[in-house]
């Protein structure tokens, strides 16, 4: 991937579950190296599922997906960094283990200056016992560990959720600081919108396994303007925390009228859960 722009391109892609339920439908996105992306959507959406098959976590059934140029069931996916799920849940953070420890077992004495850095803007005391760190402390230490050597591209399923307000921003600034200095490009799945004006560079909506929309954050301006919500700008064009905000809940609520609700109890209705259960 050394030769390649980081991009990420994926064309027709399918995915199928064991019980043969459909989770991703002819998803089609093109992002740019230096991008940094906002996937937004119910729980449910597919934005896990589209993470876990963009990193080689899962092979893919139908389509066709390139990370900076590669396929990532061909080939091993140097550069690219997946933090999910199970990272999250990795028992070596809950041992009776010191801070630094754990950071040079995953290549803290090889990029010192990275390391300290990870370690100043998470606010980390390396002398910590992780056993006995809190959850938000275990969740900065993980942070570092994953972050530590360089990557071009990283794809995030939402892993702040345990951080104050002040790590978060000062986390999000760091990714913003590595696709400008570095042109390293960045997926980032949330619900969490507050204090996030300004990052993102692009936006992809997904409902139901597919995805209902992707462009760049200012091509969305103008629908945020539509609906009334505050389009202010900020920083040369990027919007405000409120716009972000509105524009997210304005298609949560839009997905959420259409599907229906999750209990299949409505007279007939057809609902998500069961939309995910019918052949296409």
């Amino acid at each position: 991937m050394a030769h390649h722009p980081p991009s990420i391109d994926i064309q027709n892609l399918t995915y199928t579950f064991p019980d043969n339920s459909i989770g991703l439908e002819d998803i089609n996105i093109n992002l740019p190296a230096g991008s940094r992306t906002l996937l937004i959507g119910a729980n449910g959406a597919g934005k896990t599922t589209l993470l876990r098959l963009a990193s080689g976590k899962k092979l893919t059934t139908r389509g066709r997906i390139r990370i900076g140029g590669v396929d990532p069931f061909a080939h091993g996916l140097e550069g690219v960094t997946y933090l999910g799920l199970e990272w999250v849940l990795n028992p070596i953070v809950r041992n009776d283990i010191y801070v630094h420890e754990l950071l040079a077992s995953v290549g803290g004495d090889a990029y010192p200056e990275r390391r300290d850095q990870l370690v100043r803007i998470l606010d980390i005391d390396v002398d910590w016992r992780m056993h006995i760190a809190s959850d938000g402390e275990r969740r900065r230490v993980q942070l570092a560990m994953g972050l530590l050597r360089p990557w071009s591209i990283l794809l995030i399923d939402e892993v702040t959720v345990d951080l104050d307000v002040l790590a978060r921003f000062r986390f999000l600034e760091f990714l913003k600081e590595e696709t400008e200095t570095r042109g390293c490009t960045i997926v980032y799945a949330t619900h969490i919108m507050d204090g996030i004006a300004g990052w993102p560079t692009n936006l992809v909506r997904m409902a139901g396994g597919k995805v209902k929309a992707v462009g760049t954050v200012a091509s969305f301006l103008g629908e945020v303007e539509r609906k009334g919500a505050s389009a202010g700008c900020r920083d040369g064009g990027i919007m405000r925390n409120s716009a972000l905000l509105d524009l997210a809940l304005g298609w949560l609520v839009e997905d959420l009228e259409e599907r229906g609700p999750r209990d299949r109890t409505k007279s007939g209705q057809v609902t998500y859960n069961n939309v995910e259960k019918e052949p296409f």
